[in-house]
């Protein structure tokens, strides 16, 4: 009937005799049903218990379940812009007056969704929705309104959590184990994209262990529900209604591909983005690399397993316990290694000073070192509210640089402070000093440590200017702030 319906729909004002033919067909056949059998009437029939999987499934009651726990995610962001040169800047100009052509600070609206994982406000969400936000607004399916304050972010696994001070009912999500998820699973994804609130999509699992290059721990659920700008930091529930996965990334060329961070992920590192706001990882201080055949018969070794090491960091965990270049990554704390990817990840859930058993392959012999796992330096886990300089008078946030991290960034030897953060807006915006930026001087003397900035920039006291010599990868500039 809807391929007949779909005829008639585009053929029928292109083709009049066709339709006048098809016409008739129609109702020959409408009479040799009704004819069939000797009463001459159609009798409706019970679908057999065999035939009731050819009927497609119903989310319904699951998404009536399953609404109130997920919630649209407003931010008001800051922004720098700036009059573009040319034409079309002079025109602007004209029309606004004596608009800047310097950098500018703007508000900036943007949306996501976010799922309540705890009866007491808590969401989950991914960092790229509410990173930099200087306002946060909740939207619950009932229409109720509430502010929510960034409770811990990780920018490496795009996930963070935010909480709402919300007042009456709330209920929360159950979140399931994505690692027993198959592939071929139903799925629902509950979001707001395109600012269209509550939307409801289904599909399948498409993959799991998907690497997408969008971070160093990449282990994305692959799905074909459909996934839009404004999904992000939304739900991908199974059909037992659980949390599996949030989603994340959409290839923008391509029609259902969808990414979401598995849930165990989020599992593992809820305690400490709740306890801390940030995430504590392990740290082994290799350099490695994937293993081809190629490389696995110059090694002479049987398979391409396993992960090759290309360099030690000097004084890292590796070195103290033996590794050498050229050792191959066999197995770490008794699991085998399928390749450098499995082995980041396995490192980085280690606890800092857990001791570990390294099974290494160095010239065709096997070998077990016991490593000391460190703690992994990282400019966002690093740099903690009480190093904030002068009261947030210059908006610099600062970390150390350790010999290690000086190593690890091509500093090696140098002396200096690390910029973790720019206070949106801060003097230190203005003049577009960046995370990662290395301060080597503070009104012409040199700096060592967080505390040495802190000391001579209190040293110049109520003076409306700092002069600050910055490295900014192979390049050294001055810098005024003006406060």
């Amino acid at each position: 009937m809807d391929s007949l319906r779909n005829f008639f729909k585009k053929g029928i004002f292109r083709y009049p005799a066709l339709a006048v033919v098809a016409a008739a067909f129609l109702f020959t056949g409408m009479l040799v049903a009704s004819s069939s059998g000797l009463t001459g009437t159609v009798k409706a029939t019970t679908p057999t218990a065999g035939a009731s999987h050819l009927s497609p499934p119903s989310f319904a009651d699951l998404v009536d379940g399953l609404g109130p726990a997920v919630v649209n995610i407003r931010v008001t962001k800051i922004q720098k812009a700036m009059l573009p040169e040319g034409p079309f800047g002079d025109m602007v100009q004209r029309f606004f007056g004596d608009a800047p052509r310097s950098p500018r600070n703007f508000k900036t609206q943007g949306a996501g969704s976010g799922v309540i994982i705890n009866t007491d406000g808590t969401i989950l969400t991914n960092n790229h929705v509410v990173e930099g936000a200087q306002e946060i607004t909740v939207t619950m399916n009932d229409k109720r309104e509430y502010k929510a304050r960034v409770v811990g972010r990780d920018p490496k696994t795009d996930l963070a959590v935010i909480k709402m001070d919300a007042k009456g009912a709330i209920k929360a999500a159950t979140l399931g184990d994505s690692e027993a998820l198959r592939v071929g699973e139903w799925v629902l994804a509950i979001g707001n994209p395109f600012g269209l609130s509550n939307t409801v999509t289904s599909g399948i699992v498409s993959a799991k262990g998907r690497v997408i290059g969008a971070g160093p721990y990449d282990d994305f659920i692959q799905t074909d529900a459909p996934i839009n700008p404004g999904n992000s930091g939304g739900p991908l529930f199974n059909m037992r209604g659980e949390v599996i996965g949030i989603n994340t990334a959409i290839i923008p060329n391509g029609q259902g591909i969808g990414f979401a961070v598995p849930v165990n992920t989020a599992k593992t590192l809820l305690p400490q983005l709740v306890d801390k706001g940030t995430v504590t990882r392990g740290y082994l201080g290799v350099n490695i690399q994937n293993m081809t055949d190629d490389l696995a018969s110059s090694l002479n070794l049987k398979s391409a397993k396993g992960a090759l090491v290309s360099d030690v960091v000097q004084g890292a965990p590796a070195d103290k316990a033996g590794v050498k270049r050229g050792d191959v990554i066999a197995a770490y704390n008794g699991k085998e290694i399928g390749d450098s990817h499995e082995l980041s990840s396995l490192v980085a859930a280690t606890s800092v000073d857990k001791e570990v058993p390294l099974r290494v392959v160095r010239d065709g012999k096997d070998m077990t070192l016991q490593v000391r796992i460190g703690k992994l330096v990282s400019h966002e886990t690093e740099a903690r509210k009480e190093e904030q300089v002068s009261q947030g008078k210059w908006g610099l946030l600062l970390q150390e640089l350790t010999p290690e991290l000086a190593n690890r960034i091509g500093l090696k030897g140098r002396q200096g402070v690390v910029v973790a953060g720019v206070q949106p807006g801060s003097p230190a915006d203005e003049v577009s000093i960046q995370r990662g930026d290395i301060i080597l001087e503070v009104n012409r003397q040199p700096v060592k440590s967080v505390e040495d900035v802190k000391e001579k920039m209190e040293k110049s006291g109520s003076k409306s200017s700092l002069l600050l010599l910055v490295q900014r990868g192979g390049n050294t500039v001055y810098v005024a702030l003006k406060g």
